[in-house]
């Protein structure tokens, strides 16, 4: 069905940064500007979810091209999801930068650069035009790095070059593999390269063009031995910016796995094996990198990749049950870890420090805030009936049906280092008592009241998310499974992009 207002998503966050750039100077407008794009964004990312699963896939064909000669957009289920719980993020960030930001790095144009991130992870979701998502892939590496940089300080520029370093590169294969298929095919339409990759002659030289999308979107994808990027730069920009990019920029090269994989290169033995190999060492090194780590965010940055091997094994099982429990953890995921970003910028507005040996008793003098957070952390274990549970049992169930068992272990592992170091965590930072030689000022305290609510309202925004996530997770099911029924039979997509052509 067409539907030509499956871009208002993106123009509402385009609109909202060229208005911010015209009140460059003004940072209370901008403030307001963000929270209300966001807000409006959010209204018709649920109108836009809605329509596609009451109407099933939405298309439309830019500038009236009919398929595959022009670009075509596509609202399935999964994108619509991944629009809608992008636009939640958005929201919740846009209210901590309020706060959270410095006023000089608002001058600098945090706004309307953050604006056209979003604009960019919500285009990436809905293009169906494989070149397409390669432009939107630039859009997002351009604005991240710009909001990773911002400020100038030392240690945001080391880790804004590893990252650019390496994403560059990702594009660079990304590039390279779409200008193959294209020599191949002759197009760039993924629905019609679902079709005509089919038949091409050489599907010896379609395998290996596949590892070049493999490499890509596994350096986006932060997947070994492509992920030490991630650890080495997540911990450097403002928390804001670590949220955004903890919780949406990993997931986007799952997505691009999950679209390019199920419509173009269907995983065979290699592929499968090739993936399930990757995912078992990015757990394994992910919790290594975790067990070690003193500093809140650079642990979480090393959950981040150990939890994108659990995403990644899933997708090598291709299956049913195995791809549900891929969608379901990264819909839990997406809130979670956007959460313990925004959590690990509060703790250093109420303690000054994120270094765990200097932290302590948290607990004690933010009882309710702390309530709040670990609601939050047992999420992130998977504690029972809790958002991060439901999806591992898909995920084992599958390992031991496909004999999977050292996927299977590796999961257990993982499991067990992330219960391990977040209880650490709150026996450190909540729990112990702070030594008095070790206190460092806090700035929350001398806070206006509306200022430490647009803190902590945003993480317990997302905390209900979580909550209703984990609570709700029959509902929640039903959408990973239609979306996991989608990815295996794609004839549907097909159909609704290049109708009887």
């Amino acid at each position: 069905m067409i539907d030509n207002n499956i871009l208002a998503p993106v123009f509402i966050h385009l609109f909202t940064a060229i208005i911010q750039l015209i009140c460059w100077r003004k940072t209370v407008t901008q403030r307001v500007l963000s929270i209300g794009g966001s807000v409006l964004g959010l209204l018709v990312a649920i109108r836009l979810f809605n329509r596609v699963d009451q109407s099933g896939i939405l298309t439309m064909n830019a500038a009236n091209w009919d398929a595959p000669f022009g670009i075509v957009f596509v609202a399935d289920t999964l994108s619509t999801t991944l629009v809608l719980l992008t636009s939640i993020v958005a929201v919740a960030v846009s209210m901590f930068s309020t706060v959270g930001i410095s006023k000089k790095r608002m001058l600098y144009g945090y706004f309307p650069i953050f604006h056209f991130l979003i604009l960019g992870l919500i285009g990436a979701f809905l293009t169906g035009d494989i070149f397409n998502l390669y432009v939107f892939f630039e859009v997002i590496i351009i604005s991240s790095f710009v909001l990773m940089t911002l400020g100038g300080r030392k240690a945001q520029l080391e880790g804004g070059v590893k990252y650019m370093a390496m994403n560059i590169l990702a594009s660079t294969f990304f590039l390279t593999g779409i200008g193959i298929v294209y020599g191949l095919t002759g197009t760039l339409n993924m629905a019609d390269l679902a079709i005509k990759i089919q038949a091409v002659d050489n599907q010896t030289l379609v395998g290996l063009t596949s590892c070049f999308f493999i490499i890509g979107f596994g350096i986006k994808s932060a997947v070994f031995p492509l992920y030490y990027w991630l650890p080495s730069s997540y911990h450097t920009p403002p928390s804001a910016v670590a949220a955004t990019f903890g919780g949406l920029l990993t997931k986007v090269g799952i997505y691009a796995m999950l679209r390019i994989f199920s419509l173009i290169f269907i995983p065979d033995d290699f592929m499968q094996s090739l993936l399930m190999v990757m995912a078992v060492f990015t757990i394994i090194t992910g919790s290594l990198g975790a067990l070690i780590k003193n500093n809140i965010r650079r642990l979480f940055s090393y959950l981040i990749v150990c939890h994108i091997g659990f995403l990644v094994g899933g997708i090598a099982m291709f299956s049913t049950v195995a791809l549900t429990g891929v969608i379901f953890y990264l819909i839990h995921d997406i809130m979670v870890k956007t959460n313990m970003f925004l959590i690990a910028g509060l703790i250093r507005q109420l303690k000054g420090t994120l270094e765990m040996n200097r932290l302590g008793g948290l607990y004690k003098e933010y009882p309710k805030i702390s309530l709040l957070i670990a609601v939050v952390l047992f999420s992130l274990v998977g504690i029972p009936p809790l958002s991060g549970f439901w999806p591992k049992i898909f995920l084992f169930q599958e390992a031991f049906s496909q004999e999977q068992y050292i996927f299977a272990l590796t999961l257990i592992i993982g499991s067990f280092v992330t219960l391990y170091v977040i209880a650490k965590m709150w026996a450190r930072v909540f729990w112990r008592d702070q030594e008095e030689e070790r206190t460092v000022n806090s700035s929350f305290d001398s806070l206006q009241p509306y200022r430490k609510v647009l803190l902590v309202l945003p993480i317990l925004m997302l905390a209900t998310v979580t909550l209703f996530i984990g609570l709700n997770a029959e509902y929640v099911l039903k959408i990973a499974s239609k979306i996991a029924a989608q990815l295996i039979d794609t004839e549907p997509y097909i159909k609704a992009v290049l109708g009887n052509r």
